[in-house]
């Protein structure tokens, strides 16, 4: 009888100690989202990136944890933010552009999932796109080799224009590469090319002076950290200065930009949640291969056309993905 009361007891211990184990909250996993930009050029790729996490069964404050840091610009700071991240213990970081390298450099064990990165070989990011090796991995969104075709597209769509402004960071490495695309297409396509250089948000308004001054009679925007944060201003400059715009991404058009090609980057932050659930499900940054964008989306502005008096050929419009009236 004492055996079968000894037995009870232990029974009835090791059941309240897995109750207790079973009512202490699991760990929430922690998200780092470290950007060179703001909160608010950010804010529709969040929230993507949070609409891709919630069809994985993730809710931001119940499940998962992000810990969000804004470098606003100041490059000089994503390594520190980086750093912090790394001394938060967090699950996995979410990066872009630029502040991808500071990632990996400020840690070799956290994994990394980048996105709207040009060239991440070329970067020294990753081995190769097949096979990323060490911890990072993510989404490419090749924006140099795509710099020709915009050119190639604007002059289709506007044939008189013979004078091009560029405006570019000299501080991107993405956009000197893409120049030198540039350079060659007009060669090809018979257009001059007039470098705009900024490098601080007060220098917008003087290179759209330049431009007027040397009579450039279309607009070509090489994207930057820079450059993203300014996008409706640069918008709407171009609007003031009734000069035809081209540029990288739907996010310029949906600013009041006229016309875009390239990837649709929200989606690709939309995307990187199925790199981020992989992870946290025990999948190493160097067993997913780098994604390359499928589809290039061509989309123009028609509001912004009206604006300036512009017409788009029908032969263009019939080939946009997105058509914004």
């Amino acid at each position: 009888m004492k055996k079968i009361l000894r037995l009870l007891g232990i029974v009835a211990l090791l059941g309240c100690g897995a109750m207790a184990e079973a009512q202490q909250p699991g760990k929430v996993p922690r998200i780092g989202f470290l950007v060179d930009g703001s909160p608010s050029s950010h804010s529709t790729r969040i929230e993507a990136f949070r609409q891709g996490l919630f069809q994985l069964g993730y809710v931001e404050g119940k499940n998962i944890a992000i810990e969000y840091r804004y470098a606003e610009g100041r490059f000089d700071r994503v390594p520190v933010l980086a750093g912090e991240l790394v001394r938060l213990k967090v699950d996995v970081i979410l990066t872009s552009g630029p502040s991808a390298t500071a990632a990996k450099q400020a840690t070799g064990t956290i994994p990394i999932v980048f996105v709207a990165v040009p060239d991440p070989v070329g970067g020294g990011l990753v081995d190769s796109l097949a096979r990323p090796g060490g911890n990072i991995t993510g989404l490419t969104n090749i924006n140099v080799e795509l710099a020709g075709k915009r050119l190639e597209l604007l002059k289709e769509t506007f044939p008189r224009v013979s004078r091009v402004a560029v405006i570019r960071d000299p501080n991107s490495s993405t956009a000197a590469l893409s120049w030198r695309e540039l350079e060659v297409a007009a060669k090809v396509l018979g257009v001059q090319l007039q470098s705009l250089e900024v490098r601080a948000p007060d220098d917008f308004a003087g290179a759209f002076r330049s431009a007027t001054r040397k009579s450039a009679n279309a607009l070509i925007v090489l994207s930057s950290p820079l450059i993203v944060d300014q996008r409706k201003r640069i918008a709407d400059l171009a609007l003031k200065n009734r000069l035809p715009s081209m540029f990288a991404s739907s996010e310029y058009t949906d600013a009041g930009g006229l016309m875009s090609y390239g990837p649709n980057i929200p989606e690709q932050y939309h995307r990187a949640a199925t790199y981020v659930d992989k992870i946290l499900k025990g999948t190493k940054p160097a067993d997913l291969p780098v994604e390359q964008p499928m589809k290039f989306e061509l989309v123009i502005n028609l509001k912004a056309a009206k604006q300036i008096g512009l017409t788009i050929p029908q032969s263009v419009l019939f080939r946009a993905d997105k058509v914004i009236k």
